[in-house]
């Protein structure tokens, strides 16, 4: 299967093409665990998920390495603001270690109720920080580092590529200036590597080193992970479009001027998930979390159906009604399965060898949907026109919802019915009854059957991935 990815670098799609044979290297930055993750965050691991999903659905051997930022690091990605760690202790009385462990735990709860595979190597930060003083001793050693104010910086000047991933040019970074947030550094642009000269009184998570007590920069901690799992040079990088300014171009900046290599042949990018006002944060104080969707009623496989809808490189926004059209759509999609999967009680399973051309066409066109930059919308109307197709068996359907749903991660063949709310089979019936007009082009009876709906207090929407409905308020 031909997969294609965007490539933050080039700023072009190309054709994927591993490193090393069969295998699969992919690198993803994980959560800073000083609070709960909210709804924007996990939105970037499931697009990772279902990067990972498709790498193996297309017999890729992969290998998946996710770092946990348990060291505090810096509210601002150019070593300014507050200490997130040590913000969080003080709010709540808790020692930075036991905030570290509870929001990790807390972060992986939300990612396995959300179906998103764990990575093979969940690296914490906190146990990896000699990995992190030898690639800044290399560092130094090959003249890219100065200390200044007991800290230790990256001295962009030394790398002439500085930027090229963020389209930033070197010779426009005003070497040489002074800004107030740091006035240490040669050049704004210059980060730290190593404080040894904490802006904060009571720094609990320190290490010897050899430039003093102190802890490293939040940069460094990615790309020294990522070499002792993969090496100086892997396939694929990914996180959030909002490292890319700053966190990326610094790693890359770091990684290949130790190694004298390139270090990561592509780089994806997820968009963010919006609100009204913008950007979801943890900083602005009212970001949405999973258990609080899972509080007003949702099952965070609502939310995962909602995130699959829109394109993981589109801004997406959320709101409460969107959430409830994702909610109802994946209710119906699950419901119509079961039906389907009922009829094949008790039959024989078909292999992939035994399905007709009109089954093989579908696959192939899905397979050519999720293996463009990863096209999962158009992958999941793929999938709901195989349930509406009324030449297909039941037996060529359920083979192929199987197939799809490993790459979905919905669990759409666990047929235990779910809970539709008050609505009664009745109508639950008319529902399905029209969807199966709509496929039959028997428009009359759709428009007769959407006026019964309404008169029973129940609002009709037909999307491209389905029809969805609501009750009215």
């Amino acid at each position: 299967m031909k997969i294609q990815l965007y490539n933050t670098l080039s700023r072009k799609l190309e054709t994927f093409t591993p490193i090393s044979g069969n295998e699969v290297k992919i690198y993803s930055c994980g959560p800073t665990v000083y609070n709960y993750a909210h709804i924007g965050n996990l939105r970037t691991f499931i697009f990772v998920d279902i990067l990972r999903r498709i790498m193996d659905y297309s017999g890729y051997e992969v290998s998946h390495v996710m770092n946990i930022t348990d060291v505090g690091h810096l509210s601002g990605d150019d070593d300014s603001g507050e200490d997130k760690m040590l913000k969080s202790s003080r709010e709540s009385g808790k020692t930075v270690w036991d905030i570290a462990q509870y929001y990790t735990e807390a972060f992986f709860r939300d990612t396995d109720s959300l179906n998103i595979i764990r990575p093979h190597t969940a690296c914490r930060a906190t146990e990896h920080i000699q990995e992190m003083i030898d690639l800044i001793r290399k560092l130094e050693e090959k003249g890219h580092t100065y200390t200044a104010g007991g800290n230790v910086y990256f001295s962009i000047d030394t790398f002439p590529e500085y930027g090229k991933m963020a389209g930033l040019k070197l010779d426009d970074l005003q070497s040489g200036a002074r800004i107030k947030i740091d006035s240490s550094k040669k050049n704004p642009k210059d980060f730290v590597l190593w404080f040894t000269n904490s802006k904060f009184e009571n720094q609990v998570m320190i290490w010897d080193s050899p430039w003093g007590k102190g802890y490293p920069g939040w940069h460094i901690e990615c790309s020294a992970m990522s070499m002792k799992y993969f090496g100086s040079h892997f396939d694929i990088h990914c996180g959030g479009t909002d490292l890319i300014n700053i966190h990326h171009t610094n790693e890359i900046a770091q990684s290949e001027a130790a190694t004298g290599n390139k270090w990561v042949n592509y780089w994806l990018h997820g968009e963010f998930l919006i609100d009204e006002s913008g950007k979801m944060s943890k900083s602005k104080g009212d970001s949405l979390t999973l258990s609080y969707l899972v509080e007003r009623g949702y099952d965070p496989l609502d939310y995962r159906y909602f995130c699959l809808g829109a394109h993981y490189r589109s801004q997406l926004q959320f709101s409460f009604n969107a959430l409830d059209a994702a909610k109802n759509a994946r209710l119906n999609l699950k419901e119509r399965i079961r039906l389907i999967k009922e009829k094949c009680d008790k039959q024989p399973s078909l292999s992939e060898g035994s399905i007709s051309d009109s089954g093989k066409n579908y696959l192939n066109v899905f397979n050519e949907h999720i293996g463009k930059d990863l096209n999962i919308s158009r992958g999941l109307a793929d999938l709901w026109q195989i349930v509406k197709d009324m030449l297909l068996s039941d037996q060529e359907k359920l083979f192929l919802l199987t197939k799809m749903d490993s790459v979905f991660g919905l669990s759409l063949l666990n047929t235990e019915k779910e809970d539709f709310g008050d609505i009664t089979q009745e109508i639950e019936l008319l529902i399905n009854e029209r969807v199966d007009a709509r496929t039959e082009q028997n428009f009359s009876r759709a428009d007769e059957i959407r006026d019964i709906l309404q008169k029973m207090g129940i609002e009709i929407k037909d999307t491209p991935a389905g029809t969805t409905w609501r009750k009215k308020v």
